[in-house]
């Protein structure tokens, strides 16, 4: 292999790993959408609060003289969940419920100053520093010729392939085959009828609330440990890049999500490898309004049909 074709190989490994953890945090804008129609502008702050959880498990247990990094990196992992589906609960309960008979754009409003107040409240908490973890999961393999180009495959990365392929086959199984996912998939194509059948649609609503929070909790622990920092800030750069995601693959469509997602970070990676960096934003979002002028429900978004 050539150098040119090194290079290309390495960039669509990290595109790969941010694009993976991207739509994890996307499951939850998309799920939220394709059931309440809405966007849960709250989401990234979701994220963020749940690597800093991840950071404050991590650093305790190394500071009680824990040292087996598996069971330090499953308790960090399930404190995570539980807390961050706390917060997506009560995102759900507090931003959501008491307005959802209203116009669209009041509970839209209300999210936003949810994901506001949720980033001021972890500024107060724990300062407007970056607050970095020394790498936990270092070590990798090598390919190519050194005297070329060395293409390197991190540990970390493959732990983020492998951690975002166990959620995306665990949530599609749950979500096509569990009575909860079943009501989902019911409120998602009817709310009234599916009350009208006996389905408690606010229990499935605050469910798929939980759900997403949980998911972008384990972004949130996984993106922590690859970039081995994190401040208050993180969530609203990556909630918009995972917005992005959710309406390129199709928003209401999970594996629209997951499409975006890699798509998305595929495209940064490259873009930042062969041009400034200050432009991968730019071409993103540049190709997101390239699709969406030919696709404008998404990549593998079903268009919405007028109900009479």
């Amino acid at each position: 292999m050539t150098e040119a074709s090194l290079y290309l190989f390495q960039q669509l490994i990290n595109g790969l790993t941010i694009g993976s953890t991207y739509a994890l945090i996307a499951i939850g804008y998309t799920m939220v959408y394709g059931i309440i129609g809405m966007i849960n502008f709250a989401h990234g702050e979701i994220y963020m609060i749940g690597s800093y959880i991840s950071f404050i498990v991590i650093a305790g247990l190394l500071g009680m003289g824990m040292v087996a990094l598996p069971v330090i990196l499953l308790i960090a992992l399930i404190v995570a969940v539980l807390i961050a589906s706390t917060y997506g609960w009560t995102v759900e309960r507090v931003a959501y419920r008491p307005l959802r008979g209203s116009n669209r754009l009041i509970p839209l409003i209300s999210a936003i100053g949810m994901s506001i107040f949720l980033q001021n409240y972890v500024v107060l908490a724990q300062g407007a520093r970056d607050i970095a973890l020394p790498p936990q999961i270092s070590g990798g393999w090598t390919f190519g010729d050194p005297q070329l180009f060395e293409v390197s495959l991190s540990y970390m990365q493959l732990i983020i392939w492998a951690a975002t392929f166990v959620c995306m086959t665990a949530l599609t199984l749950f979500i096509s085959r569990s009575r909860i996912g079943r009501a989902c998939r019911a409120c998602a194509e009817d709310r009234g009828m599916t009350n009208l059948l006996g389905i408690d649609t606010n229990r499935t609503i605050a469910m798929t609330f939980i759900i997403g929070a949980a998911l972008a909790a384990v972004a949130g622990l996984l993106l922590g440990l690859y970039y081995g920092v994190v401040n208050p800030f993180v969530g609203f750069i990556a909630g918009l890049k995972a917005f992005t995601a959710a309406v390129l693959g199709g928003i209401g469509s999970i594996p629209g999500a997951m499409l975006g997602g890699l798509i998305l970070g595929v495209t940064e990676a490259l873009t930042s490898a062969y041009f400034p960096s200050e432009y991968k934003d730019v071409v993103s979002f540049g190709l997101l309004v390239l699709i969406l002028l030919f696709r404008p429900s998404g990549l593998l978004g079903k268009p919405e049909v007028e109900k009479v």
